[in-house]
């Protein structure tokens, strides 16, 4: 599903404000690509990861930035992490809208989980905070 997704993106389609997500492996140097679900929440854009600590978490850990694609619409960004303390307003609003999809990978949390079971699950779903720079 994910490389049908990352094509759509690659070529002019978002579902639902999917993208695809290039950021430089932190081995290889070569730009690897994921389709994301890129979020809005008060004013900042985020990207979480549903999957948990992936490659592509760890690359941009190294990498603080990377570029995401809709078409030919290239926006590059940077990005910061969030530690676990500030990420419960940010994964709430990602599940009430991304609920429906990733689900599977939050192990029965949802929008409608108490405060306390989401920040439990915060360490497992790396969030970043990205500022589009062009």
């Amino acid at each position: 599903m994910n490389s049908v997704i990352g094509w759509l993106a690659r070529h002019g389609l978002s579902l639902a404000g999917s993208a695809e997500l290039s950021v430089a492996g932190r081995k290889s140097g070569q730009m690897q690509r994921i389709p994301v679900n890129p979020h809005t929440y008060d004013g900042g854009q985020y990207l979480v990861s549903a999957r948990g600590h992936s490659q592509w978490v760890r690359n941009m850990r190294a990498a603080c930035g990377g570029e995401l694609r809709v078409g030919r619409k290239v926006r590059t960004f940077t990005a910061v992490e969030l530690p676990d303390a500030e990420k419960l307003p940010v994964l709430r609003a990602y599940l009430e809208k991304w609920g429906w999809q990733v689900n599977q990978f939050f192990n029965g949390v949802t929008a409608q989980s108490t405060d306390e079971e989401i920040i439990a699950c915060a360490g497992d779903h790396p969030v970043f905070r990205i500022t589009v720079t062009d």
